[in-house]
């Protein structure tokens, strides 16, 4: 493969990757949509590709590495963005929802659709 585990541990996992966490986190604080995360991702990834060439003589034109630092990176951004939105929901909205699990949130109990602001049609 022609990488250390060492070196992605160290470098792609602890460093870029707590990175792409706090750019997936300040992305879901900002209110701003998922699809945000794969250039950013990208851009991660090209530099977590060339700090392993710089550093350790890696290899700078490999694809299938730059794949797979791509697909950690926006993995480790993307649950980043969904920890942080769950808990945004579940505090700017507290009467509507509350939390369930660590990656989702659901109407709160006992809540009717009216209450919710959603028109009920069961009326109609």
């Amino acid at each position: 493969m022609g990488v250390a585990l060492g070196e992605f541990l160290g470098i792609t996992i602890v460093l870029f990757g707590g990175a792409s966490f706090l750019m997936g986190q300040a992305i879901a604080q900002t209110w701003r949509p998922w699809w945000q995360i794969v250039p950013y991702s990208l851009l991660l990834a090209l530099s977590n590709r060339f700090l392993s060439y710089a550093l350790f003589e890696g290899e700078l034109t490999s694809l299938f590495l730059f794949l797979l630092d791509w697909a950690v990176l926006g993995a480790l951004a993307a649950f980043g963005f969904r920890a942080t939105q769950v808990r945004l929901m579940t505090r700017q909205y507290p009467w509507l929802y509350e939390q369930d699990g660590l990656l989702g949130w659901r109407d709160r109990a006992g809540q009717s659709a009216s209450a919710t602001g959603s028109p009920d049609r069961s009326r109609t």
